[in-house]
């Protein structure tokens, strides 16, 4: 018996080191060369700090950045959608046209995720960058807003919904910067994700199941680069110019 323990905890003990040292690192910084995982990006400045998780990924897209931003702009729950999932993140499926009314965007504004709230926007430079923000406050702020509404919501957004109230961690701060970098002809796009916890973070039970959340958060977010790489080639059309309302900073 003592043997079986003692194979069942090596070979435990091998699958988490595998996957701390290969597996995680891969999906943190996947698509991306070495030198852009560590290169500096705008909306760094938001979440600093030596204890800030940093997953950055890239795609090349064969389309210029005026046909890339729109997809941007438009991004959001009962706006164009988030291009990944829609069965878990939206009501209806993410579009696949520019929706010239849900091409205006500025700093304060809110990238919906649920009919109550989202992501605020912290920076924003037409066909350049834009910078998304959240944190604890803000979520439990949007959680109650939403109870009265959250009855009437699809069974999709209500999960999504509990999810968002009940697993983070009571506190974080997290930015979500899209960038696109002009490269032969086509696009970069460049999506960093940076979050920082408090003490909670250091639990050894929250510590063990984050990186579980951060894969299905990678799952998510590849899909979306993939879904947004593939309209913007399939279409190649010309952004409208920005409307007056957009902000070039923070």
């Amino acid at each position: 018996m003592l043997r079986r323990l003692l194979i069942l905890g090596a070979t435990v003990g091998g699958a988490v080191a595998v996957y701390r040292r290969v597996v995680e690192p891969w999906w943190r910084t996947w698509g991306v060369r070495p030198d852009e995982a560590g290169a500096p990006l705008a909306g760094d400045e938001i979440i600093g700090g030596p204890d800030v998780t940093i997953e950055t990924r890239g795609i090349d897209i064969e389309a210029p950045a005026e046909a890339v931003w729109p997809w941007l702009v438009q991004m959001g729950f009962g706006r164009a959608g988030w291009y990944s999932y829609d069965q878990l993140d939206m009501e209806g499926r993410s579009a696949d046209r520019i929706v010239p009314e849900h091409q205006s965007l500025a700093v304060g504004d809110t990238v919906p995720t649920h009919p109550a709230g989202g992501f605020e926007v912290r920076a924003i430079e037409p066909r350049r960058h834009l910078v998304l923000y959240l944190d604890d406050e803000m979520v439990r702020r949007q959680a109650e807003e939403a109870a009265a509404i959250n009855a009437e919501s699809p069974a999709n957004l209500r999960m999504a919904g509990a999810f968002m109230e009940n697993a983070q961690p009571p506190e974080f701060s997290a930015s979500w910067a899209f960038v696109l970098e002009p490269r032969d002809g086509g696009t970069r796009l460049i999506e960093r994700f940076r979050i920082r916890f408090g003490s909670e973070g250091t639990k050894p039970w929250t510590r063990l199941t984050l990186p579980v959340m951060g894969f299905g958060v990678f799952v998510m977010m590849r899909k979306q680069m993939l879904g947004i790489r593939d309209r913007a080639e399939r279409l190649r059309m010309p952004a409208p110019e920005p409307r007056p309302t957009e902000a070039a900073t923070a």
